[in-house]
C-alpha cells in the first residue's frame, strides 16, 4: 500500500512539531515514510486529496460490543470491526457480552482470530469469573497469555466481595486488569431508570445514585486492601467521580470510563418511554451530567466509551419495562463529542486509554507503522439511518445534531474510506 495523504490538518498534542500543522503525510508497506509540508506523487502512489481533511492517530474505544458468538443476528465481528473502521476506530476493547461468555483461553483464541485481517484491531475482554455468574474465578492467567487484556462481568455487578479481593490479589501477580461493574443488585433492585422526579412522574421503577456509589465505595475500600489494578466502567452519578478523584490522590491503581450518552442527555429524555434510552447505568439528572463532564476535562474521568450495544429491534420495540438495556454508539461518538468539546479536547479523549490496556500508542512519525483515522471535525448534520452501519439499529442518537464526520481509517497495513 502507497499512499499520499495531502494537506491535511494534524491533531496530536503530544507533538508539538506536528499538531495543528498542514502536512502531506506518505505511508508505504503501511509505515509512514515521510512527513512534509509538500511532497511530490508518482505513478505508484495513490493520492488522497479531501474537504478540510484533519488526521490523527487512530481512535480507541475501551467498550464495544458486537454478538458473536451467540448473538450474531445482532452483530457479527466481521461487520462491527467495520461499522467500528468507519467511525473512526482502529482499536476497540471488546466486552464480554456473547453466548457462551469468553471465560477460557480458547474463547479469547477464538475471539481474536475472528478478528483477523480487519482494519480495526480487537482486543477482547474475558469474565472475571466463570459464565459470568460471579460464584468461581475464571481462567485469568491462561486468558491473559492468550491475548485478553482484561477481565470483566459485562455488567454484572460482583455481589461478593471476597471474590473481589481474591481476584485483584491473583491478577496483580501478572499485571492484569479487573474490571467491575458499580452497581449494588439489591438496592438497584428491578429498576429501569433513573431513581428521582422522572421516574415518579412515569411511574417506573427507578435505581438510586446509592446503588452506583456505594459499590463504588466497598471497590476502592477493596483495591486500597489488596493492591492491583482495577477499572471501573460507566460511571454516571456526580458522586461516583468525586469518589474515584479521592481515590486517585491517595494513589490507588484505578481508572474508569464514562459512555458518552451519560455526557449528552438526561433522564428527562424518557418521557415519551422511548426504551432506545434505556441504558444501563441509567440516563441521570443534569447536576450529574454537569459532574461527568467536569470530570472528564480535570482527568477523573480517564476516558470516554461508545458504551456500544447492538440489540435486536424485538429487544427493544416493546413495552419500556420489558425493553432490553443499550444503545449502539460507535458512529455517534465523534459527532456527539465534538459537540460537547472542542475538537482538539475531543481528539485526546478519543485517542486516550491504550496504555491501561498495555498496548502500544501509535505515532505521527516518520517509521513507525500507520495507525491514522481521517476526518472532517466542521460538518453538522443530523444523525440518519444511512449513518448506521451496525446490524442492529438502537442507536439513541437517531436525529441528533452531530458536529464532524469521519473520512476513513489507515490500520494493519490497510485502509477504509
Amino acid at each position: 500500500m502507497n499512499l499520499l495523504i495531502k494537506s491535511a490538518k494534524i491533531s496530536d498534542i503530544s507533538n508539538q512539531e506536528l499538531h495543528s500543522k498542514k502536512r502531506d503525510i506518505l505511508i508505504k508497506k503501511g509505515k509512514i515514510e515521510k512527513i512534509a509540508a509538500k511532497i511530490a506523487t508518482d505513478s505508484k502512489t495513490e493520492t488522497v486529496t479531501l474537504k478540510n481533511l484533519h488526521v490523527s492517530i487512530g481512535w480507541f474505544d475501551s467498550g464495544v460490543c458486537f454478538g458473536e458468538p451467540g448473538f450474531e443476528e445482532r452483530e457479527t465481528i466481521a461487520n462491527g470491526l467495520k461499522t467500528a473502521a468507519k467511525s473512526g476506530f482502529t482499536d476497540i476493547v471488546l466486552n464480554p457480552n456473547t453466548h457462551p461468555v469468553p471465560d477460557s483461553s480458547p474463547d479469547i483464541v477464538f475471539l481474536k482470530n475472528a478478528a483477523k485481517g480487519q482494519v480495526t484491531g480487537l482486543h477482547p475482554l474475558g469474565t472475571l469469573t466463570m459464565r459470568a455468574e460471579g460464584k468461581d474465578l475464571a481462567e485469568l492467567y491462561d486468558m491473559k497469555k492468550s491475548g485478553a487484556v482484561g477481565f470483566y462481568d459485562f455488567k454484572h455487578p460482583l455481589e461478593n466481595a471476597n471474590l473481589l479481593k481474591i481476584a485483584l490479589q491473583y491478577v496483580s501477580n501478572f499485571g492484569g486488569l479487573a474490571y467491575s461493574f458499580p452497581m449494588d443488585a439489591a438496592i438497584a433492585g428491578k429498576g429501569n431508570v433513573n431513581e428521582g422526579e422522572s421516574s415518579v412522574r412515569l411511574g417506573l421503577k427507578g435505581i438510586p445514585a446509592l446503588a452506583e456509589e456505594l459499590r463504588i465505595v466497598r471497590d476502592l475500600f477493596i483495591l486500597e486492601y489488596t493492591g492491583g489494578k482495577l477499572h471501573i466502567p460507566t460511571l454516571s452519578t456526580a458522586r461516583s467521580v468525586k469518589l474515584v478523584a479521592d481515590a486517585k490522590k491517595k494513589g490507588l491503581d484505578i481508572t474508569c470510563s464514562v459512555a458518552i450518552h451519560n455526557l449528552v442527555y438526561v433522564d428527562s429524555k424518557l418521557a415519551e418511554f422511548d426504551a432506545a434510552y434505556k441504558v444501563m447505568p441509567p440516563l441521570r439528572t443534569k447536576e450529574d451530567t454537569k459532574a461527568l463532564i467536569k470530570g472528564v476535562k480535570d482527568g477523573s474521568i480517564d476516558f470516554v466509551t461508545s458504551d456500544h450495544i447492538p440489540m435486536n429491534i424485538e429487544e427493544k420495540q416493546v413495552e419500556f419495562e420489558n425493553a432490553a438495556f443499550g444503545s449502539i454508539g460507535l458512529e455517534s461518538a465523534f459527532g456527539s463529542l465534538n459537540r460537547i468539546f472542542d475538537t482538539e479536547s475531543a481528539i485526546t479523549l478519543l485517542t486516550k486509554g491504550r496504555d491501561r490496556y498495555g498496548m502500544k500508542r501509535p505515532k505521527i512519525k516518520v517509521g513507525e507503522t500507520a495507525n491514522l483515522t481521517l476526518f472532517d471535525p466542521d460538518v453538522d448534520y443530523s444523525l440518519g439511518a444511512i449513518d448506521i452501519h451496525s446490524t442492529s439499529k438502537n442507536s439513541m442518537f437517531l436525529d441528533a445534531e452531530l458536529k464532524g464526520k469521519v473520512y476513513g481509517v489507515i490500520n494493519n497495513g490497510q485502509t477504509l474510506f
